[in-house]
């Protein structure tokens, strides 16, 4: 068990760390922007959302880092926002049809266009993933991103909505954007990075201020902007893929500034939801198993979760001691299981 890796809640000890992450995350990646008091004040609100025995009625916002035991060295990042736009709006482009059509003149056209929308007002986000890249393989993704479903699973009536994941949309390795470059930067003028900052330190009043309120045809915008629509940046295929795997599918809606897609699930029906079960701990010599599973504990403040190559047995689930001791478990302790796929 000496590599192993587990999440836990973020905390203040992390904040340079998360720091490094901002800036090693680059552009476009909207919840984690390059300010450091920012940031402070993420870690804190994820500590207080930790740390309350009941939901906040407005939405909290839960962070937590994936923590290399053996160096103490966080090597990843995700997290989980109770409630969108409640407390400030949250903005999308909803895809649709409009018709234009003649009877006299024989002529039927059918136009895509964007119409800003506020939809998944109220709905359940879960964000903010990153991992470093020397680390992405072993299934630290798959943990990474998993980790949260069981974390929901476990407190449910904190995530009473849908749940939506914003997709990182296109960008080349300078940070440019061809969406925006074909039509955000028509009504900002601004350059997307700059756009994609003042969204992430939370000043969007700019976008009910500046955004068209009126349909926009996609056929007037140019060839590089419409092909990247619903395309997601390529660091972000496998997490796309993952969470099409655990259920979540495109509803039509993308993100304003990049055109990233957003997926959206119910939470009953996330599969590693729906599919997870309570066993009881048993602390022993385990044998590995050929299946890999999520196993977490049932704690709130103290939420710990990871990836085992055991598998639970008749209501039981056999954990060497170092592994319960950093899962924050006993003999006869229930954890949360459910087998890793896809």
């Amino acid at each position: 068990m000496d590599n192993i890796n587990i999440i836990r809640p973020i905390a203040m000890k992390d904040l340079d760390r998360l720091c490094q992450i901002a800036v090693d995350s680059g552009p476009g990646f909207t919840s984690l922007p390059s300010n450091r008091e920012l940031l402070e004040q993420r870690i804190s609100a994820s500590e207080q959302a930790f740390s309350n025995a009941q939901p906040d009625p407005s939405g909290a916002s839960y962070l937590f880092a994936l923590e290399q035991v053996s160096s103490g060295q966080v090597i990843g990042v995700c997290g989980i926002e109770a409630a969108v736009g409640l407390r400030e709006p949250f903005y999308h482009y909803r895809l649709g049809t409009v018709v234009h059509a003649s009877r006299e003149l024989g002529v039927h056209n059918s136009f895509q266009t964007l119409y800003l929308c506020n939809d998944y007002t109220g709905c359940s986000e879960v964000c903010s993933l990153y991992l470093a890249p020397d680390f992405r393989h072993s299934s630290n993704g798959a943990l990474l991103s998993r980790c949260r479903f069981l974390f929901m699973a476990q407190f449910a009536n904190r995530f009473p909505g849908k749940i939506i994941a914003e997709m990182r949309g296109v960008s080349d390795a300078s940070g440019r954007s061809p969406f925006w470059d074909g039509l955000g930067q028509h009504f900002f003028s601004m350059e997307f990075s700059e756009a994609d900052y003042l969204t992430g330190m939370g000043n969007k009043v700019f976008i009910a201020e500046l955004m068209p309120k009126h349909s926009i045809y996609l056929h007037l915008l140019p060839d590089s902007a419409r092909d990247v629509i619903a395309q997601v940046h390529q660091n972000t295929i496998p997490a796309r893929k993952m969470l099409e795997n655990e259920g979540f599918r495109f509803e039509k809606y993308i993100d304003i500034f990049d055109g990233g897609p957003t997926l959206a699930c119910e939470l009953e029906d996330i599969r590693a939801v729906r599919q997870s079960r309570f066993v009881k701990v048993h602390i022993g010599p385990a044998q590995a198993h050929s299946i890999p599973y999520l196993i977490s504990n049932t704690e709130l403040e103290n939420f710990r979760c990871t990836l085992v190559n055991i598998g639970p047995s008749e209501g039981q689930i056999t954990l060497p001691a170092d592994l319960a001791h950093q899962l924050q478990v006993s003999q006869g302790d229930e954890v949360r299981v459910v087998e890793l796929k896809g």
